[in-house]
């Protein structure tokens, strides 16, 4: 006879939805792993560097022999949150989501790098709360926004001036810069490289063991 896990009803489910415990643990996952799962959660302007940054990190985490990925917000959009738009509630909804799923991705004892705009500091914290405050680790590109319509790799800023994209942050919507980021780096002022082996010094004390 099969003997059932004990089983729960999770704040916010459906009254019928009920929470089935594993017989493995985060921690366990992570010491098969050698490292404490995180999320660097970078956020900055359009054009501040955040997926050329993100993607060079989880390089450098792998060749290093840990385990990471990388969440992008323009991919996500391409697939999980492909029927969002830019509306403030579709926006909060797109981070949410996306929280949601770096937080599965800690659990299995990942080394998950976000790269969202996510310009409005209550959504920031809402994906603090639900990856939890040990594994959020905010990161801040401070690049001034001159410097990133300078840049302007996917000619948005051009497109927004223009009047054809609504909404856009920093020309039309708001971006609320963090109050007390774990990390800052200005991309103007640092290169890749640089950027990446402070997030792998931060990242050091998670790491348990050597990697194979």
């Amino acid at each position: 006879m099969i003997a059932l896990n004990k089983i729960d009803n999770r704040a916010g489910a459906a009254p019928q939805i009920f929470w089935h415990a594993g017989q493995v643990t985060a921690g366990e996952r992570g010491r098969q792993l050698g490292q404490q799962a995180a999320t660097v959660w970078l956020t900055g302007l359009s054009g501040a560097g955040k997926s050329t940054l993100a993607c060079a990190l989880e390089h450098s985490l792998i060749e290093a022999g840990r385990a990471a990925y990388v969440l992008d917000g323009d991919n996500l959009r391409h697939h999980l949150n492909r029927d969002l738009g830019f509306s403030p509630a579709d926006r909060q909804e797109n981070i949410r989501r996306s929280a949601e799923v770096a937080k599965l991705m800690n659990d299995a004892g990942l080394i998950v790098i976000c790269a969202f705009i996510s310009p409005l500091r209550a959504d920031r914290d809402m994906a603090r709360q639900i990856i939890g405050e040990s594994n959020f680790i905010e990161t801040y590109l401070s690049t001034q926004r001159a410097v990133c319509e300078a840049r302007d790799p996917k000619g948005l800023y051009r497109k927004a001036r223009a009047g054809l994209i609504a909404e856009f942050t920093g020309v039309s919507a708001p971006y609320e810069v963090p109050l007390q980021p774990s990390l800052v780096f200005d991309t103007d002022a640092h290169s890749v490289a640089e950027c990446c082996a402070q997030i792998y010094r931060h990242l050091a004390p998670r790491f348990v063991r050597e990697a194979a």
